[in-house]
């Protein structure tokens, strides 16, 4: 699937997905992770993208595995765009990081805490890919809207906002369902959910580093999906426990399509009291 100016659509656009593992693996295992996710995307009708990043650079602890770097990762991520045809997403974290990336990446994505960080949003602009930002834990719904207008400056088309908790206390997150109204109206952007980063408990395991609470994915991903997000981001993985990053708050990949099937009968049901 090639993204076109129509991709994204804030309020009542298709419905879409970015879903896929945390960080970059071997070939074998993000080619098949991806298959799964356009898989599901095909059976339940939902646009999907592939999100992996080459560099977690923002990781607790210092011995805590990365990924396999920028040049090495695009390589990966070509991979997986030839052996499936779906359009690939991945973090970028400096603005010299943006021309590279966008010659693999149909989307770049701004990590949470870079969401202010000028210099890079308006770089990623100027590629012309559509750019996903991540609403910093500690940023205001209306907040969004200067990182957006960055974005916009540098001449991109198609910029995202993608919710992914608030900072409640030192060692949790919570979710505000007014929030996907909130910062659809303050950028015009649609607004994606984050169902997995938003489980996370930073500093949340005995080492200091993130933990995560992944059985309550399935609930906010009804609730966000009921408040009207116009997509979601949800990281998946065949054995997340085997995981070399975030592996206490991803999505098991076996429960993708019950959890999308919930999904879309939610929508449905939204659809039919709008019409009554």
């Amino acid at each position: 699937m090639v993204l076109d100016d129509a991709s994204f659509r804030a309020g009542g656009g298709d419905f879409f997905l970015i879903a896929g593992p945390c960080v970059l693996e071997d070939d074998e295992l993000n080619v098949a992770v991806a298959r799964a996710v356009r898989s599901a995307g095909r059976e339940l009708g939902i646009r999907v993208v592939f999100k992996a990043s080459f560099d977690k650079a923002n990781r607790s602890r210092l011995a805590s595995a990365r990924g396999p770097g920028l040049c090495r990762g695009l390589e990966k991520l070509a991979a997986v765009r030839k052996e499936t045809g779906l359009p690939v997403l991945t973090d970028i974290h400096e603005p010299a990081q943006a021309g590279p990336a966008a010659e693999v990446a149909d989307v770049l994505q701004i990590p949470a805490f870079l969401c202010r960080q000028t210099a890079l949003l308006v770089a990623a602009g100027e590629t012309g890919r559509a750019v996903n930002i991540k609403k910093g834990q500690w940023m205001s719904p209306g907040a969004m809207a200067g990182a957006v207008e960055k974005v916009r400056a540098g001449g991109s088309g198609q910029v995202l906002v993608t919710e992914r908790g608030t900072s409640f206390g030192y060692g949790d997150l919570v979710v505000d369902m007014r929030n996907f109204s909130r910062i659809r109206k303050a950028t015009g952007a649609p607004v994606v959910f984050d169902g997995t980063h938003s489980v996370q408990r930073p500093a949340g395991l005995a080492d200091g580093s993130t933990g995560g609470s992944p059985e309550h994915i399935g609930a906010l991903v009804r609730g966000a999906v009921a408040a009207g997000c116009d997509g979601l981001f949800l990281e998946v993985h065949p054995n997340p426990p085997a995981a070399p990053s975030d592996a206490t708050s991803m999505l098991p990949l076996d429960g993708l399509i019950p959890l999308l099937r919930e999904v879309v009968a939610i929508r449905a049901a939204v659809a039919r009291v709008a019409a009554e």
